[in-house]
């Protein structure tokens, strides 16, 4: 598939859809204040009189550290269409972390939550010029008292640069090039491995395009349930960026997106696509649908009664979800075989698809009712793939990536640049799989992750975690290479336990007794020599997916 696209710029994009959806519902607090594309551009134009009051030039640093909400996405729409380059920073990292993250980047300009803002000091980020309030725009730190003074005359500037009321003829945004800097997003929060990840124009433009190819069918009409962190790239691209230029309505979940939140929007919004993390479908399996499949297993396979049985279940997990939607779009991690097996044995509308913070994030995506079973689809528009492997089709190799989606580079870190690009050029994500003739893209894990085991095999631990974690009374699980063998991590879920009478030592020494049982299920060459319990849950990343390298040991 050819990697060449017709360039458009993503900002001319959102002055575009900004002047077309004027008085339509733009961006919401789920059960509190809605936003029109007319508000959300006003509140831009106020904000682009700021910029340039302060003295923020094209290209200079803004980052962003709040839970999600409607004026996140004005802040960094703001920032994005004046020039400047905005730096999203997951609002759960410590203040350590953000303090670093905001230094390394070299932000003039910090909008913050008032919660993330407790932790934190102006003291420690001698860069900024302001701290910004997300909630109200109050400055919570200034330089200089010339800066307060361009907070407290603005809506006097505004309205005297608009006199006759701000107009969609009044909008006129930064226009763009592909190789330009867009934004920087870390990978973490710590100083030993953040990388920050330098996406040009041209990748999110990749990913603008492959969402108008795949969904089609979203409109102005649309209405869009956002759930991931804004801070992260899938989030990010598919719940804001792409919405905002079709002119869609956006709904942020403020508070923590439990499942109980999730669906009670669901339910109330009735959303037009789903964009979500394996993580959260294993939940609903997990706990609504597993009892149901075990319970009417031998009744699943007789023809007439099955189809009916199958149809109930997946008649009521599409109202749960709302409805409306065209599919369920899951991303972020490796899904569970188990529950990819049983959601497309009842015909659930989901696909799986791959992609990387590097990526601005997509690689990989096919329609639901296209894709294949394990496989993570084909190669987007404007992408290419090849396997590093003398037999790319059965023999896995590092997935390798060249493309308008693939970064520039990590910011202030050449020597990572340069390991994680191959002397021709292309992008070397690290993760392995196999590719068949159709295209399709089967992950078999991370690169870092392999383990060679002793009789020469090589072993994935994903795929071991991914039978271990149907177990009953596991919330997740990792395998470690332990002194030669290999050691099942496994976080027990003790209020599943609780709720089926066991106390914390009983359940405790019901999944230390499991192992033969796993063992029963693995491959010969990967068999686990001991569980361990952990007394609570696995660090994780922004993406929810475990901190491998804090689990390590010493082989």
């Amino acid at each position: 598939m050819s990697t060449e696209l017709e360039y458009k710029s993503v900002n001319k994009l959102f002055e575009k859809s900004f002047k077309e959806h004027w008085d339509r519902d733009a961006l919401s607090n789920y059960q509190g204040r809605t936003l029109t594309y007319r508000e959300v551009a006003e509140r831009i134009a106020m904000l682009h009189i700021c910029f340039e009051q302060c003295g923020l030039q094209k290209g200079d640093k803004v980052a962003l550290c709040s839970r999600n909400q409607a004026n996140w996405g004005v802040c960094f729409l703001a920032a994005l269409t004046y020039g400047a380059v905005p730096v999203p920073i997951l609002h759960e990292f410590k203040s350590a972390n953000v303090h670093y993250l905001v230094n390394h980047s070299e932000s003039k300009v910090l909008f913050v939550g008032e919660t993330e803002w407790e932790g934190l000091s102006e003291v420690e980020m001698p860069g900024l010029a302001v701290v910004v309030l997300m909630n109200n725009w109050n400055f919570l730190y200034s330089k200089n008292e010339s800066l307060s003074a361009v907070r407290d005359n603005i809506t006097r500037t505004f309205n005297e640069k608009y006199p006759d009321g701000f107009k969609p003829e009044d909008i006129f945004y930064y226009e763009d090039k592909p190789e330009e800097l867009a934004l920087i997003n870390y990978t973490s929060g710590t100083s030993g491995f953040s990388k920050g990840v330098m996406l040009p124009y041209r990748s999110l433009y990749t990913n603008i395009n492959l969402a108008f190819f795949a969904e089609p069918q979203m409109s102005c009409a649309s209405e869009v349930v956002a759930m991931l962190p804004s801070a992260h790239m899938y989030g990010l691209m598919f719940e804001l960026m792409y919405e905002m230029v079709i002119g869609a309505h956006v709904h942020f979940l403020t508070r923590l997106p439990s499942p109980k939140i999730i669906m009670k929007a669901f339910q109330e919004i009735h959303p037009d696509i789903i964009i979500a993390v394996p993580l959260i479908m294993e939940k609903v399996y997990k706990t609504q649908l597993k009892p149901i499949a075990d319970r009417t297993r031998t009744m699943m396979y007789v023809p007439l009664l099955g189809q009916a049985i199958q149809k109930k279940i997946r008649d009521g997990l599409i109202n749960a979800f709302g409805g409306r939607f065209e599919e369920v779009i899951l991303g972020g991690a490796a899904f569970n075989p188990e529950v990819e097996a049983f959601l497309r044995r009842i015909h659930f509308p989901f696909t799986v698809g791959y992609g990387m913070t590097e990526c601005g994030p997509i690689i990989t995506y096919e329609k639901w009712f296209r894709t294949r079973r394990n496989s993570c689809g084909k190669a987007i528009p404007g992408c290419e793939i090849r396997i590093d492997s003398a037999n790319p089709h059965k023999i896995p190799g590092e997935v390798q990536i060249k493309g308008g989606n693939v970064f520039l580079g990590y910011y202030k870190n050449r020597e990572e640049t340069r390991k994680c690009f191959t002397n021709d050029g292309w992008f070397k994500t690290g993760d392995m799989g196999i590719i068949d003739t159709d295209g399709y893209l089967y992950l078999r894990g991370r690169s870092k992750c392999m383990i060679l085991g002793a009789n020469g095999q090589n072993v994935y631990p994903e795929e071991l975690e991914a039978v271990i974690n149907n177990a009953s009374y596991v919330v997740e699980s990792l395998v470690i290479e332990d002194g030669g063998g290999l050691t099942a991590l496994i976080y027990p879920d003790y209020q599943q336990g609780q709720n089926d009478g066991m106390d914390r030592e009983q359940l405790e020494q019901r999944l230390m007794d499991s192992l033969p049982e796993f063992n029963k299920l693995l491959p010969a060459y990967a068999q686990l020599k001991k569980i361990e319990l952990m007394p609570e849950d696995f660090e994780r990343t922004p993406k929810k997916s475990i901190k491998r390298y804090l689990y390590q040991r010493n082989k």
